[in-house]
């Protein structure tokens, strides 16, 4: 008899975890209306601001246990700072070195939650082959359902700051700051 009471509560248990995954929720990144952006030092005279225009991945959420995971993959190439130049410059061995890491990624284990509502995702940055943790802070975070799409989007707005130059980008340094500010706009479509 306690043997089946324990088989009985393991089982319990395991059924339990599965329906708590089952609320787990899949979101494709929505390449069209993702736009990481950062800005940087130059001289200390001007900000230069520039974004990525590719970018793609996945975000999980379950709201009912307060967890989720974040796997995001920037095309490096793609980096657009309005001038034809500093865009030629930047793909190069100088900074993003695009033929060498095409990609810089954030993957996300945790996502903290404030109530109902994600705040922040602790993760790991890779730049340049490197990789660094990274916190994500989620200073905006709100989900609908989309009129056109008839599915749920959710979108936010997060931050981070680094040093670029932990990750190997030591060009200019230190006439410039090492200093870099992310912003990221994202939205994200709820799986079929």
């Amino acid at each position: 008899m306690k043997a089946t009471k324990h088989i009985t509560i393991a089982l319990g248990s395991l059924l339990a975890g599965l329906a708590m995954s089952a609320s787990a929720q899949t979101y494709n990144i929505d390449p069209n209306h993702t736009y990481p952006s950062f800005e940087a030092d130059h001289f200390g005279i001007s900000t230069w601001r520039g974004k990525f225009d590719k970018t793609t991945g996945t975000v999980t959420l379950d709201r009912a246990a307060k967890t989720g995971t974040i796997d995001i993959t920037v095309d490096t190439s793609s980096v657009d700072f309005g001038h034809a130049k500093m865009n030629e410059h930047a793909r190069g061995k100088d900074l993003f070195n695009v033929a060498q890491y095409p990609t810089a990624t954030f993957k996300s284990k945790s996502i903290r939650f404030d109530g109902d509502r994600p705040v922040a995702a602790d993760g790991e940055f890779t730049l340049l082959g490197v990789t660094k943790p990274l916190t994500l802070t989620i200073n905006k975070f709100k989900c609908i359902q989309h009129p056109m799409l008839k599915r749920e989007v959710c979108g936010a707005d997060a931050s981070a700051t680094f040093n670029r130059g932990d990750f190997g980008m030591t060009y200019g340094l230190p006439a410039f700051s090492p200093e870099v500010k992310l912003a990221i706009q994202v939205e994200a479509v709820k799986a079929e």
